[in-house]
């Protein structure tokens, strides 16, 4: 199989057994906080609407009202008191909030955004910067630090807005074409359907667009809207999915993995391999429909037997919500996994070995493999096909071309440098 889960991840917010994980759900009695040195116990004041560390783990941000976040910090010898701060703009609701520094915090609310600087060794926010814009709802990439948020009454004009060391900078918005446009306007772009994510060190906006049923289009698409931090939003990518139903997405080691929830199969697509169609880049997948690898939990805990066998995974589960880039959550089994995308079955899933190559040569872990496996990557009936033989040397020797040409260069102006540093001696 091509897309596995590879490991566990450990909380560092636990809610009690019989809470949920989202959905606003109701918090038990007691919010039990384990951190990398220590554990807490915070007392129960209503209920958890968003709770989130910031970076670093040094100040926990608990949201229980609309109206206020409360702060605790988990700096060693800092006062660890909660303090509670209000947003500023009266009669607006907080949406949720955003870290975008270990000291440095965003309030979403209904009527803009509140850029603050958290001063824990006063218990108290400084206000950077606000801005008043009517917010649907919003979307936040940590890589990037950049927010995205949905206005207008149909959502689909995302206004962006991104963060560096206690700055905040209005990017150009832009507008995702909807498929039909309801009358009355009403809300249609849910946040549901978009993801924010980095793909070849560029910034994306995808958008899920689930066409009409009056259409004739043969199925959903996902369409990638590409986010530069000067300059304008354009559509340049067009994932064909070639099926309706429901969907998630990953992004993992620069491919963009769609899961197709009735299938239970994942579809993978690489942006560099893309057919021209007018201005746009159309894509079909790489490869077959896969399924991701089975995969068995080991129960454990006072009812879990010792000699109890492994219980097989729920695979693409209801419960299933998804993160960027490569997160699955599985609210009904309490486990976070990492995706990982496995190279090996490609070389015989892929039959065209020039595609296969290009494939191979941009993912992180295969560049140092490929010389070990040129060999694999030839079937008998290829190794007496000089045209195929020629299409995988070729691509191999202009990578290490390229590589040695950018060594040149290194050397080249380090040595430059070192004449110049001698010179000035």
């Amino acid at each position: 199989m091509n897309v596995v889960f590879v490991e566990m991840f450990i909380f560092y917010v636990f809610l009690s057994p019989s809470s949920r994980l989202w959905n606003q759900a109701p918090v038990a009695p007691a919010l039990l906080i384990k951190g990398p040195s220590e554990h807490r116990r915070m007392d129960d004041k209503g209920e958890v609407k968003c709770i989130k560390f910031s970076l670093g783990n040094k100040i926990l941000a608990v949201q229980r009202t609309t109206k206020s976040v409360d702060f605790t910090n988990f700096i060693p010898d800092y006062p660890h008191l909660e303090f509670s701060h209000e947003c500023k703009t009266k009669n607006a609701s907080i949406l949720g909030f955003c870290w975008t520094n270990w000291n440095e915090i965003v309030f979403v609310t209904d009527q803009g955004i509140e850029f603050y600087q958290v001063l824990p060794d006063k218990r108290t926010l400084k206000l950077l910067k606000s801005q008043s814009i009517n917010v649907n709802w919003y979307m936040y990439c940590p890589e990037t630090a950049v927010l995205l948020l949905s206005t207008t009454v149909q959502g689909n004009v995302l206004q962006p807005f991104a963060f560096k060391s206690v700055t905040m900078s209005k990017m150009s918005k832009f507008e995702i074409e909807l498929p039909a446009v309801p009358k009355p306007a009403k809300l249609s772009l849910s946040e549901r359907d978009i993801a924010v994510a980095t793909i070849y060190d560029q910034l994306y906006v995808m958008y899920l667009k689930h066409h009409s049923r009056t259409t004739n289009s043969p199925g959903a698409e996902v369409v990638l809207y590409h986010l530069p931090r000067e300059g304008t939003c354009r559509k340049t990518h067009v994932l064909k999915l070639n099926t309706t139903g429901k969907f998630a997405l990953n992004v993992v080691d620069n491919l963009v993995v769609v899961h197709h929830q009735s299938s239970q199969s994942s579809l993978i697509y690489d942006i560099k391999l893309r057919e021209l169609d007018g201005a746009l880049n159309v894509h079909q997948p790489v490869l077959p429909a896969q399924s991701i690898n089975p995969y068995k939990i080991h129960l454990t805990g006072p009812a879990a037997a010792p000699s109890q066998a492994p219980v097989p995974c729920e695979l693409y589960s209801s419960s299933w919500s998804v993160f960027q880039p490569d997160i699955i959550i599985s609210a009904s089994e309490g486990y976070l996994w990492y995706l990982q995308v496995k190279l090996q079955p490609t070389l015989n899933l892929l039959q065209d070995k020039g595609k296969l190559m290009d494939f191979l040569l941009r993912r992180l872990d295969s560049i140092q493999k490929l010389s070990t496996k040129e060999n694999a990557l030839l079937t008998e009936g290829d190794k007496g096909n000089l045209s195929v033989v020629a299409t995988v040397f070729d691509k191999l020797n202009q990578v290490y071309k390229e590589y040695l040409d950018a060594e040149q260069v290194y050397t080249a102006v380090g040595t430059d440098c070192l004449l110049h540093c001698i010179f000035y001696i």
